[in-house]
C-alpha cells in the first residue's frame, strides 16, 4: 500500500510547471508525465481508490478528469460520467458557468446521468480557485446524483479554492 506521503511525491515528481500558459502570470500544473508514467499512475489510482469509501459512479471533468475516471471505473467496476464543456453532449443538460482564475467557462452532465441519490466520486487534475470544482459538484447534485467524493491530484492551496467546496468532502493527493 503507498502511503499518503509517496503519493505526494509521485504528484510532484510528475508535474512540470509551464510559465505563462495559458496566458502570461499563470504557472500551468502540467500533471502529463504522471499520466504517462503507467506505474505512478496505477498507484496513483489504486491510492485514490483506497481514500473513499463506497460510490456508485465516477464523474470526471473535462479533460484530464476523463483520464483518471476513467482508470477508476475500470479497477473499481463503476460506471464514469463526463463533465463537459457546453455544447459537446447530444441530450438535454444542466449546464453551470464560472469564473476560472484566467477567464470564464460553463459546463455540463446530461440530465439523466444519475439515478436518483447515486453515491458519486468526483475527479480531476488541479484546484484551484475552486470554481470548476464548485459548478460541477452542483452540477450532480442538480441531476440527482449525491456526492460521495471530490479528489484531485494537487491542489493550489494558496488560492483557497477548498473553501468554495464546504462542507463536501475534498481530497488532494498534494497540496502546493
Amino acid at each position: 500500500m503507498t502511503t499518503e506521503q509517496e503519493l505526494a511525491d509521485l504528484v510532484a515528481g510528475g508535474t512540470v510547471d509551464v510559465l505563462d500558459f495559458p496566458k502570461p502570470g499563470i504557472v500551468f500544473k502540467d500533471l502529463m508525465p504522471l499520466f504517462g508514467d503507467g506505474p505512478a499512475f496505477k498507484r496513483v489510482i489504486d491510492g485514490i481508490i483506497a481514500h473513499h469509501g463506497e460510490f456508485d459512479v465516477v464523474a470526471g471533468i473535462e479533460a484530464r478528469g476523463f483520464l483518471m475516471a476513467a482508470a477508476i471505473g475500470y479497477a473499481t467496476g463503476a460506471g464514469i460520467v463526463p463533465v463537459r464543456k457546453a455544447g459537446k453532449l447530444p441530450r438535454p443538460a444542466f449546464s453551470a458557468s464560472y469564473a476560472l482564475e484566467y477567464g470564464e467557462a460553463t459546463l455540463e452532465v446530461s440530465e439523466d446521468a444519475f439515478k436518483p441519490g447515486q453515491r458519486v466520486l468526483v475527479v480531476d487534475d488541479v484546484l484551484a480557485t475552486g470554481g470548476t470544482a464548485a459548478a460541477t459538484l452542483d452540477l450532480i447534485e442538480r441531476a440527482g446524483g449525491v456526492v460521495a467524493g471530490f479528489t484531485v491530484l494537487m491542489e493550489l492551496g494558496f488560492l483557497d479554492g477548498r473553501e468554495r467546496l464546504s462542507p463536501r468532502p475534498v481530497h488532494a493527493l498534494l497540496t502546493v
